[in-house]
């Protein structure tokens, strides 16, 4: 996979004219209230307003909408734990592909529900017994069809690129400029792919990946120099961070981009996901508030004061979530 071309910010370019149209340009918002509270100007990416809940459409669709003809009638494979199945989902109900998701048993039920009401066949296997990864490549073996990585792949780190580039555009169209950004990070496309942007548009913007706790690999890799690997033993309400170390692809340009990695603690993001439903009104899931979650508990140094966060998904168990904003009632 090494030897695999790394994206470009003119891949983010093309990857921004498919989308036109059918990814969701979401805004960036301003909370009078969370300026206060964080003794800064704060702007939010709700990526939790982006087709199927999360920014993952986006690279999905920018791989899908590119498939060979015969590629189409083979239809695509992907893994995930749910966003990733969604926008995969989503893109190939848009262009009419046969979709197969590998999906975790304990994935939230509202993933495993949207992902089949998309249109997606799913199958599911137990995240602690098997290897995902292997059942994926095994289908494309025995019944053809094209691998859509969650992270590691070109199309896909490009497509989730878009988000920072509106980042980016919007805030300078806003005559402001951005000492940070704060990305919610898994797999690491998406910091990957906003990083690009953020080079190319705003280089003096500090960009930071943010982990949950025990799956702080990105963070640790950082430090190290080489790619580390989480416990994936821990159990995480973050069910959308849980790679287990950085992608092959994408850790190469988050090593020589970011400025750091922050990580936060499950009552941190839980403390996060209250806030944002009770003071900004957004539903946000906890991979998608990890960002938010350091940026309210003092984890970004405060001589960033301009800084913007990346809301990166809103799907949460509707139990799950209610039971998480009564905790502290």
């Amino acid at each position: 996979m090494n030897s695999v071309e790394l994206p470009s910010f003119l891949d983010i370019r093309g990857a921004a004219e498919r989308l036109r149209g059918q990814a969701v340009r979401t805004p960036l918002l301003r909370n009078r209230f969370l300026d206060e509270d964080s003794g800064r100007r704060v702007f939010l990416k709700p990526e939790t307003l982006q087709v199927s809940g999360s920014f993952k459409f986006r690279g999905a669709y920018n791989r899908v909408s590119q498939l060979t003809q015969d590629e189409r009638k083979a239809g695509v494979i992907a893994w995930s734990s749910g966003n990733h199945a969604q926008g995969v989902a989503a893109a190939a109900k848009l262009e009419s592909v046969p979709a197969r998701i590998v999906m975790p048993e304990d994935a939230p039920q509202i993933k495993l529900e949207n992902t089949i009401a998309l249109g997606a066949e799913v199958i599911t296997y137990d995240r602690y017994t098997e290897d995902r990864e292997a059942m994926s490549y095994a289908l494309a073996e025995r019944d053809g069809g094209v691998i859509v990585p969650s992270y590691d792949d070109r199309h896909v780190i490009a497509g989730q690129g878009t988000a920072g580039l509106e980042v980016f555009e919007d805030a300078a169209a806003a005559e402001e400029s951005l000492d940070a950004l704060l990305i919610c990070c898994g797999g690491g496309g998406l910091t990957a792919g906003c990083a690009l942007a953020g080079s190319a548009l705003s280089p003096d913007t500090a960009i930071f990946c943010v982990e949950p706790e025990n799956y702080d690999d990105h963070a640790r890799s950082l430090q190290s120099g080489h790619r580390e690997q989480a416990d994936t033993a821990q159990a995480s309400i973050c069910d959308a961070l849980l790679s287990p170390t950085p992608g092959a692809l994408t850790f190469p340009i988050n090593q020589r981009l970011l400025a750091g990695g922050l990580v936060v603690s499950e009552s941190e993001v839980k403390a996060a996901m209250r806030y944002a439903f009770r003071v900004l009104k957004l539903v946000v899931e906890p991979g998608g508030a990890v960002a938010l979650a350091a940026l309210l508990s003092g984890k970004l140094d405060a001589r960033y004061q301009s800084v913007a966060v990346i809301l990166s998904g809103g799907n949460v168990d509707p139990l799950v979530f209610a039971k998480i904003l009564y905790e502290d009632s």
